[in-house]
């Protein structure tokens, strides 16, 4: 199951539930419940590899087999009785009482391994408390519990998805029930593109070690933690060698934490866990043997603490961890640092989410930087976009520090603030911006209106203020407008020079598209003006020609790379590092070519790595077999008035419809779509009939040709409305035709020889030779049809029309029949691939499509340089000059014109003040 088919799981679950529960209790109960499967599933798995066969297990895992407890709390920590399986729940559905959920809550604790107490302990409170919520009773809550376990079941939680689940859940809900998340709750959810960010800068600088401990003193749902031990778990190979330290105050929060980490396979050796205050209550490290204190220090610190929160500062010195000084009561932000500072090994690194105010907020906070600062801890700082979190929209920033840092005393500040798309109501960091901001952090780059490296001296300078925009300009330079091109026209030189990337890029392009008229102005060439070919002059420039080619030999052997190591070598593919590896190959072309913004392709490239990625997932996860999978399609419709999950034909697992389609039944498809295109056509020419109607011609009552809406045609009414507009309408071929259809036998066949004038082989005779009277009447429709009516009558667009609805409804059946029949088709030629078709149709979903994305690069990037050309030209175009030229014309033709009028002796007097007036003006 992907994200968008599980997040349909889980928004089916929560209009179920709509009515009955808040936000919170709905979040605790899908989540624990999910765990709870997970852990039940974890339990019959083991017990299965340890020759119990299935049809034993009911006898086997019970609590009067105390060797079998034992066997899966030394394995597992914890043991649930047979009955309390979640398994077992699924079998006896229509059974299911609230009081099996609560009880088995209640159970679970009391059957967990005491050494692993703090990562089990009450974890299922939660659950137990939301369980009365469901209804007044037992019976609806026995209903919707049923509903919540049907749901549960279809979701994922054997730890294969590739993907941090239950993290991705807690997000989902938090995204669509935002009234009741966030801040106002109490929680504090790191977006998935912000925890990247600081995995991915932490997992570098820790990625030549071997025994790793990580440390979020406010875990929250654990989604930090998780993401930075991918990210180190990718450079070291093995994610065993990480151990994790969790504390969080919030209970649920605090189940969640534990929750996460055991779903997503960490061992239970390496999850140490504490619920408390992190700031009331120092980490507690006093060995178990020797009562001695030990001070907690890690690699690595990860936290998202709630913003300026409230605390209760200790006594000034009593506590170590606040040596630099102790944050203001009411802002808790410099406190959280400090403690987490104190936590880190010499060589560690931390990585800290702040309110932007921290940079430069005074009094007891401004110490503390200061303090901060001269002693060379912090290293970066990353300005984020705001209204990026849950529950807050304010500027947030990215603090990394150190305990040592050797002779580096720089801070590198970096401003992201400006990159990021909409989602829904809240910005996110694109892929592209998480890479950009990753790279420049690593690297400790300068860029214009981005990045810059600053000195300890410089901060010093500044009174010790961090606010980024001292040192970061990132803001659109302001409009200028030149005094002399304002008034004379022409381009001014410098501001043509802002393109200089472009010009240096594409020599002798300036050139050829501007023609100096002074030193310091210029303007488009006349004849690219006046033949309105800026495009083509800029397109066909041979600098052009020569950089689009220089981008293609770039990708030379790129589209072949790709193929060979993901589709041919698929099963080399390393999941934890293939997608770095292409991300590293993308960028080293890429720096052979000048002006494209490398990010902007890899975003392309991030795009398409999103179904490759998952494709990859699939065949390595489930077997090569996977490409050949087809599922069934459902829907939700509603039927007699009941919404039920129908079936609506199938997709591919792996391999979309479309694509077979458009390679294995070209013909077909093309066929199919040349009928969807005139269909279109047709429909657009009807509207376009309806909408050229008046109200007189569209009619009323029985003379009415439209549907009872009044906003289309209906084929009957318009039929019967034409029939009585054609009526009276005849001719002589038309008048022997309605006389032979009152005839019979031999006086037909003499109508027919007398009137040699009719077209009578216009019409299909019978077997006897004669015409039937259907035959003749559709005959003398058409030439009544063919009459030479009146510019604006009504026939003739009847006519039209009423041939267009037919057209439209025959090709509606034809689609649907076709649609049908290749469908089919699609899904048996799925079924019975063979390897090398199926290895071309991956090459082509994979690589060709990215590499045409990729392609159409250069194109654009000329395209944006156009755009600029095209507004400097527009932008000095009309000179005031040129205006006051054609105002002091209009003045004195509006005078001349004034002085030709006759009135009243008050409004001639009038007249002429006005004359002088613009006399004057002139």
């Amino acid at each position: 199951m992907d994200k968008q088919q599980l997040a349909a799981q889980i928004w089916k679950a929560a209009n179920k539930m709509r009515g009955s529960l808040d936000a919170n209790d709905y979040k605790d109960l899908i989540l624990s419940l999910m765990f709870y499967k997970f852990l039940s599933g974890r339990e019959v798995e083991f017990f299965l590899k340890n020759e119990i066969p299935e049809d034993q297990l009911e006898s086997e895992i019970t609590s009067k087999k105390p060797r079998r407890v034992a066997m899966a709390q030394a394995s597992l920590g914890y043991f649930i009785e047979y009955s309390d399986l979640f398994s077992t729940w699924e079998k006896k559905l229509p059974d299911l009482q609230p009081s099996w959920i609560t009880e088995a809550a209640l159970a679970f604790d009391a059957q967990v391994n005491p050494q692993y107490r703090s990562i089990f302990h009450e974890i299922f409170t939660p659950l137990a408390s939301a369980v009365p919520k469901l209804g007044t009773d037992s019976t609806a809550q026995a209903k919707k519990l049923r509903e919540l376990i049907r749901i549960v079941r279809e979701i994922p939680t054997d730890g294969r998805q590739g993907y941090d689940v239950l993290g991705y859940v807690y997000e989902y809900l938090i995204a669509n029930f935002a009234a009741n998340a966030g801040k106002s709750a109490g929680e504090f959810y790191t977006p998935h593109q912000v925890a990247l960010v600081m995995a991915e800068i932490v997992g570098h600088h820790l990625k030549d070690r071997r025994d790793i401990q990580v440390y979020d003193p406010t875990s929250g749902s654990a989604s930090l933690l998780l993401n930075i031990g991918d990210a180190i778990s990718r450079r070291s190979g093995n994610p065993d060698s990480i151990q994790y330290y969790a504390q969080e105050l919030k209970k649920a929060a605090y189940a969640l934490t534990r929750m996460n980490l055991v779903m997503r396979g960490i061992r239970p050796a390496n999850i140490i866990t504490r619920e408390g205050d992190s700031l009331g209550a120092d980490w507690p490290m006093i060995d178990p043997i020797t009562g001695v204190y030990q001070t907690l220090l890690v690699d690595a610190v990860v936290s998202n603490p709630p913003y300026s929160a409230e605390w209760e500062r200790p006594k000034l010195g009593a506590d170590p961890r606040f040596a630099y000084g102790l944050a203001p009561e009411k802002t808790a932000d410099y406190a959280f640092l400090l403690h987490e500072l104190y936590h880190l090994k010499s060589d560690g690194i931390l990585a800290i989410v702040l309110p932007h105010g921290v940079l430069f907020r005074g009094g007891e906070e401004e110490a503390i930087r200061t303090q901060l600062i001269d002693r060379n801890h912090i290293e970066t700082i990353i300005g984020l976009p705001a209204n990026i979190f849950y529950g807050t929209g304010i500027a947030t920033i990215v603090m990394i520090l150190k305990k040592e840092r050797g002779s580096d005393d720089s801070i590198l500040f970096i401003d992201a603030s400006r990159g990021f798309e909409k989602a829904g109501k809240k910005n996110e960091l694109r892929e592209r911006d998480v890479r950009k901001i990753v790279d420049t952090a690593i690297e400790r780059r300068t860029e214009d209106k981005f990045s810059r490296l600053v000195s300890r001296a410089e901060i010093r300078e500044n009174g010790y203020n961090l606010n980024i925009p001292r040192y970061v300009d990132s803001s659109d330079p302001a409009e200028t407008w030149d005094i002399y091109a304002t008034m004379f026209g022409g381009i001014p030189q410098k501001e043509i020079d802002t393109l200089a990337t472009y010009w240096d890029a594409l020599p002798g392009l300036r050139e050829q598209i501007f023609n100096s008229t002074t030193e310091t102005h210029t303007h488009v060439q006349e004849n690219i003006k006046t033949n309105n070919s800026l495009a083509d002059s800029v397109h066909q420039h041979p600098s052009v020609a020569s950089f689009e080619a220089s981008f293609t030999s770039a990708f030379n052997g790129y589209s072949q790379s790709l193929k060979t190591r993901l589709v041919h070598h698929l099963a080399d593919v390393d999941m934890t590092i293939i997608e770095a590896a292409l991300r590293t190959e993308l960028f080293q072309h890429l720096k052979q070519v000048p002006i494209i913004d490398d990010y902007s392709v890899y975003q392309i490239f991030a795009n398409h790595w999103k179904v490759i990625g998952r494709d990859l997932e699939v065949l390595k996860r489930q077997g090569w077999d996977q490409v050949r999978r087809v599922e069934p399609n459902y829907v939700i419709k509603k039927v007699k008035g009941v919404e039920k999950e129908v079936q609506e034909g199938w997709f591919g697992t792996v391999l979309p419809f479309q694509l077979v389609q458009q390679e294995l039944l070209a013909e077909d498809s093309s066929d199919l779509e040349a009928l969807q295109t005139r269909l279109a056509q047709a429909e657009e020419r009807i509207s376009e009939l309806f909408d050229s109607l008046s109200e007189e011609q569209l009619g009323s009552g029985k003379n009415s040709v439209t549907n009872a809406a009044g906003d289309a045609f209906n084929a009957t009414n318009a039929k019967n409305r034409l029939g009585s507009l054609m009526k009276d309408i005849t001719s002589p071929e038309i008048g022997v035709l309605e006389e032979y259809i009152d005839t019979r036998g031999a006086a037909r066949k003499s109508l027919v020889t007398l009137h040699p004038e009719v077209n009578w082989a216009a019409m299909t005779a019978d077997k006897s030779g004669a015409y039937t009277a259907t035959t003749v009447r559709t005959y003398i429709d058409q030439l009544k049809r063919a009459t030479d009516f009146e510019d604006d009558a009504l026939e003739p667009i009847l006519i039209e029309a009423l041939d267009l609805l037919e057209e439209v409804k025959t090709a509606k059946k034809d689609i649907k029949t076709r649609e049908a029949k290749i469908h089919l088709d699609t899904k048996h030629i799925i079924e019975n691939l063979d390897d090398n078709t199926a290895r071309s149709l991956l090459e082509v979903k994979w690589v060709d499509r990215l590499l045409d994305d990729i392609n159409t690069v250069p194109h654009q990037t000329i395209e944006t340089l156009i755009e600029a050309i095209s507004e400097l030209d527009a932008k000095y175009n009309t000179t005031l000059s040129d205006i006051g030229h054609r105002t002091q014309a209009a003045q004195q033709n509006l005078s001349r014109m004034m002085g030709q009028l006759i009135g009243s002796e008050r409004d001639m007097e009038g007249i002429t003040e006005l004359a002088k007036i613009l006399g004057e003006q002139q």
